[in-house]
């Protein structure tokens, strides 16, 4: 695990990780976050809806996210203060996900880091947010 001093952070550094979607990650997740949604469960169900096939939760990628601010960039000791989303596309069970923070600005005054948040399938933008996280 990684702790970033602020002083050290600069506008355009990133990091990201790539990291395949299975099914046994959606039913854990599904227990977590109590969405059964058969969309993401059930095959036959999948296949009938306008995806085709199962997707997974869209909040278990962007928790990718959560992870990088908390052992990369800035790493130790920071928390989320907000995060903004928008998802672009569906991610299948199967694809392989890669999420990338990357520093739009820093407030040393409050702080603060700001983050473009992104989550891309085959070179493809799926998930595109900003986020706000506490630097201790």
């Amino acid at each position: 695990m990684k702790k970033v001093n602020i002083n050290e952070i600069e506008c355009g550094d990133s990091v990201e990780i790539e990291k395949k979607m299975t099914f046994e990650m959606v039913k854990i997740f599904s227990q977590i976050s109590e969405d059964y949604n058969p969309v993401h469960l059930d095959k036959e169900y999948a296949s009938k809806s306008r995806y085709k096939k199962q997707i997974i939760h869209g909040m278990m990628a962007t928790s990718l996210f959560s992870g990088l601010f908390g052992t990369e960039l800035p790493g130790e000791g920071c928390v989320y203060k907000s995060q903004n989303i928008k998802f672009k596309r569906p991610i299948y069970i199967g694809d392989i996900v890669k999420a990338v923070v990357e520093v739009k600005y820093i407030s040393i005054e409050n702080k603060t880091v700001g983050f473009r948040t992104r989550c891309l399938v085959k070179d493809k933008v799926v998930i595109d947010g900003e986020s706000e996280i506490f630097i201790p």
